[in-house]
């Protein structure tokens, strides 16, 4: 019998070393980046319509940490997209803020005018200590952006419950993680209210099957993957299909010094005596106005010329090899304001795509926007001011 009490005591224990109890920790101040992507495949009533990448950047920073193990945080989202193969540069597509309080076991309370985050209290405790194979339930729900596709002005959300399992600790970039699986169907039916709208969903169903690698240390989750499938059948009798992958991976912010990073592209600009060239810090980081690029009128072509230009910009991105670069597209007032817009973009997109064959980027740390002719910075009625208004700017982004 003692024998069978001494085994019995050192399995217990034994267990006890693989139980792990899970709670979000929050340092005021602190601030760090998550980068996704979504690969999506896009249907209409059953037939396919076209392939996505989304990428979406976010700046997360606790503005303050309180007792009870709660904090309070805001997020910037940067959701960009690339629907061709053919182009290697994402497009801005989307930007949002959002603040909100979470608490210790991850259950958010947050204003519903909010678009994000989507998923919102997942992962999410009960205070217990887990053990691998626990399984646990809770409650969450989606959040989405309709706006665009049906023209419904608030945010439009719907319940979830989760189904989590801890799988115990496994490793993810060379690092050891506890993992766990989440999964969540969907399966609901939109309310009345929605009616006063030309079009909405009636039926929202379909499911999403994550792993999560929660750090344990950090008290936040490190990564995820997932598999998605998501079916929307409207009131106009349509239906649209969204199935594909997401990933996701958490990295530190560090701090950017615009004011020494300002002085020093100011100094190599004034040395590489690059024309029209002016440095400035704003909101998003430094910026670069080029005004010496030229693109000839309804053209996004660069010519020999101007890429040698851009080369002097390589070289000075070179020395921020981390940090990411937002590429911003402007006309001169000519022609229509679609094909204005349109035109920003392409001329973007073909310096983008210059900084990216010459390797000093990888696309995923290159964004592009168009403005068409809407900030203009000289006379459009005259042709001197034109030039100066099809510029680029490039922006040293503060991750």
């Amino acid at each position: 019998m003692r024998k069978i009490l001494i085994i019995l005591c050192l399995f217990l224990f034994s267990v006890s070393l693989y139980a792990e109890v899970f709670t979000y920790k929050y340092s005021q101040g602190e601030k760090y980046k998550i980068v996704s992507v979504v690969d999506e495949n896009v249907y209409l009533d059953g037939l396919f319509l076209h392939q996505a990448r989304i990428l979406s950047k976010i700046s997360v920073e606790i503005i303050k940490s309180f007792e009870d193990g709660s904090s309070e945080i805001e997020a910037n989202y940067l959701i960009s997209e690339k629907l061709h193969e053919n182009v290697q540069v994402y497009a801005l597509d989307q930007e949002y803020y959002s603040s909100f309080n979470r608490d210790k076991t991850g259950l958010i309370d947050i204003d519903p005018s909010y678009f994000m985050p989507v998923v919102r209290n997942v992962p999410l405790f009960d205070g217990r200590d887990y053990q691998p194979g626990d399984s646990w339930e809770m409650e969450g729900y989606e959040v989405h952006d309709f706006r665009a596709s049906y023209g419904i002005e608030e945010a439009f959300s719907f319940p979830i419950k989760v189904k989590y399992k801890y799988l115990g600790k496994g490793e993810k970039d060379g690092n050891e993680y506890d993992i766990i699986s989440i999964f969540y169907s969907i399966s609901e039916r939109s309310s009345e209210y929605y009616s006063r709208y030309s079009i909405y969903p009636v039926k929202i169903t379909g499911y999403s099957d994550q792993t999560m690698y929660w750090d344990n240390i950090t008290g936040r989750p490190y990564a995820y993957e997932e598999e998605f499938s998501i079916r929307v059948n409207l009131s106009n009798g349509q239906m649209h299909e969204f199935t594909g992958t997401a990933a996701a991976r958490v990295t530190e912010s560090e701090l950017m010094d615009k004011n020494l990073i300002a002085k020093n592209i100011g100094e190599q600009l004034e040395k590489e005596r690059l024309e029209n060239a002016v440095v400035n810090i704003d909101e998003n980081g430094v910026t670069i106005t080029l005004g010496s690029i030229n693109f000839g009128a309804d053209s996004s072509e660069l010519s020999f010329a101007e890429k040698k230009k851009l080369d002097v910009i390589i070289d000075i991105l070179k020395n921020y090899p981390e940090r990411d670069v937002l590429i911003t597209g402007h006309t001169a007032l000519a022609g229509t304001p679609g094909g204005r817009l349109e035109l920003s973009k392409q001329r973007a997109s073909m310096v983008a795509e210059y900084f990216f064959s010459e390797g000093v980027k990888r696309r995923d740390q290159l964004l592009i926007i168009g403005k068409g002719a809407t900030d203009p910075i000289a006379d459009n009625s005259t042709a001197a001011g034109m030039t100066l208004n099809r510029r680029v700017e490039i922006t040293i982004v503060e991750n």
